[in-house]
């Protein structure tokens, strides 16, 4: 999941968390039995279709958050390509690309606070045994809200470098990259531990 909730609001924004993670799940285990290319062609039209129906700005937003992928999918494609098997480079990449945008979709039409509820009912029975769940609930709700944080900061990163070098964009953003994830880092563990760390409220 690499978006956060769109401000365009949906009829998906009103649906159980709980039932739309369920069929994340569901439809992104049935894509690996889906082989021609073809039918995920067809699915990943069908996915470009419900970005689509919320109308024009949620259609943008949606897919400039999959812009990411774009040199994942060069390098399948290349590679494919090389081998002489680009059937099936097509394949894996519409898979791939129909996977992340259907998590993105969820994660744009759904409140992370509803979904950390979710992971909460799920690790019930770990707190039945004594375990506690809330470092987990709290690490995916950071994941999620994280991940596209750091990289709109390795855009800017990109851009910085390309506003001051006439080469390329090299490793050499890989440092500055990993000193602003620590700096952020820190951040938040100050955040955290202002407002009690780990400690459930009932418990404070």
């Amino acid at each position: 999941m690499i978006s956060l909730t769109s401000p365009v609001r949906t009829r998906a924004h009103d649906w159980p968390a709980g039932a739309k993670l369920a069929g994340l799940c569901l439809a992104s285990a049935g894509l690996f039995f889906v082989t021609d290319p073809l039918a995920q062609a067809a699915i990943l039209g069908a996915v470009l279709v419900l970005y689509a129906l919320p109308g024009w700005l949620f259609l943008v937003s949606g897919l400039r958050k999959l812009r990411v992928l774009w040199p994942f999918v060069a390098v399948v494609l290349v590679w494919h390509l090389w081998t002489g098997s680009a059937a099936q480079g097509a394949v894996i990449v519409m898979r791939l690309v129909s996977a992340v945008a259907l998590a993105n979709l969820v994660t744009m039409t759904t409140r992370l606070s509803d979904m950390i509820a979710v992971v909460h009912r799920l690790t019930a029975p770990l707190r039945v045994l004594g375990l506690p769940s809330r470092a987990l609930e709290l690490a995916i709700a950071l994941v999620i809200r994280m991940t596209p944080v750091m990289l709109a900061k390795g855009q800017l990163l990109a851009q910085s470098w390309a506003a001051r070098s006439p080469r390329r964009t090299s490793w050499r953003i890989v440092l500055p990259f990993a000193l602003v994830a620590l700096d952020d880092a820190d951040h938040v563990a100050d955040a955290l531990r202002a407002r009690g760390g780990l400690t459930p409220l009932e418990e404070r």
